[in-house]
């Protein structure tokens, strides 16, 4: 018998050890009040955010009549898809959708493209005016696009990509290029640099080292990179107003025909414009959750 052993607990009986795991469960299933306290808050605010959602497709999925209706019913009473369906058949709404998710996917793909090198150059480099670089990137948010608009307009219209889908996700990668490469540089922080000095001892060169060992590694904070892109371009009216005349993003076609729409229009059309978005997040849910450190079940 070592030392160890006998400075060792006695071992529980069969009938008190279950006893202990029971009470050890039950105290971790009774939550404490700043907990509840938490979970309250949480409820609240999604219960905030989820409610205007709800009004409109309540309202989207009534007959035009039933909008009208006072005092208006909180259930669905009377399901229709007359809303949607004219909506979807307006002239030219479809063609804008469709270009709304051209421009968000060519936005996440150049956001990516570009943001990803500049991250990765900012967590593993060190170089005078590092401080300054990150904060330049964070001020470049502070520019109104309203005054960048027309020097904008007048270059595109130079290079004879005015009224494309290709201008417009320029602009919107310009957008979200800042902030994609202070996400980027977080991201690739964490990945510590043994393991690209393990992958070049073996010969690897250091792209490939970043190709392989960096990027698996980092493909939830990427995906959170992705989906800020998407909903900041999805989201986006100015740009694709001031840069667009016939080749109009959807929320660009719908501000330009909101003012002479019906109501019943109005509504189809804010949930018709949520509903990519909430399938786009809907999808990179698992990498979202790796990335904040929360378990998907």
């Amino acid at each position: 018998m070592t030392r160890g052993s006998l400075h060792a607990d006695p071992p529980l009986p069969r009938g008190r050890e279950d006893a202990s795991r029971a009470a050890a469960a039950t105290r971790g299933l009774r939550l404490e009040p700043g907990r509840l306290l938490r979970y309250g808050c949480a409820v609240l605010i999604t219960l905030f955010m989820l409610t205007p959602i709800y009004l409109i497709a309540l309202a989207a999925f009534s007959t035009p009549q039933a909008i009208f209706d006072y005092p208006h019913s909180l259930v669905p009473t009377a399901v229709s898809l007359d809303n949607i369906q004219f909506f979807l058949t307006f002239q030219g709404i479809l063609p804008s959708l469709l270009r709304s998710l051209a421009v968000g996917g060519l936005t996440v793909v150049l956001s990516l493209l570009l943001g990803c090198p500049a991250g990765y150059a900012l967590a593993r480099y060190w170089f005078r005016g590092k401080d300054l670089v990150q904060l330049a990137l964070v001020n470049v948010r502070a520019i109104p696009m309203v005054i960048i608009s027309i020097p904008l307009l007048v270059t595109f219209i130079e290079w004879n990509l005015n009224d494309t889908v290709i201008s417009v996700a320029l602009v919107h990668a310009a957008i979200t290029l800042p902030l994609t490469v202070l996400i980027t540089a977080s991201v690739f922080l964490r990945v510590p640099a043994e393991l690209e000095e393990a992958a070049m001892s073996l010969g690897t060169s250091r792209v490939g080292a970043f190709v392989r060992v960096v990027l698996p590694n980092s493909v939830p904070g990427l995906a959170a990179a992705a989906l800020f892109a998407f909903v900041t371009s999805w989201n986006e009216v100015f740009v694709a107003v001031i840069l667009t005349l016939r080749s109009t993003t959807l929320p660009a076609a719908l501000v330009q025909q909101l003012a002479d729409s019906p109501i019943a229009f109005r509504f189809a059309g804010g949930l018709c414009l949520t509903i990519p978005a909430f399938v786009f997040i809907f999808f990179m849910r698992p990498y979202l959750f790796n990335a904040f450190g929360v378990g998907s079940k």
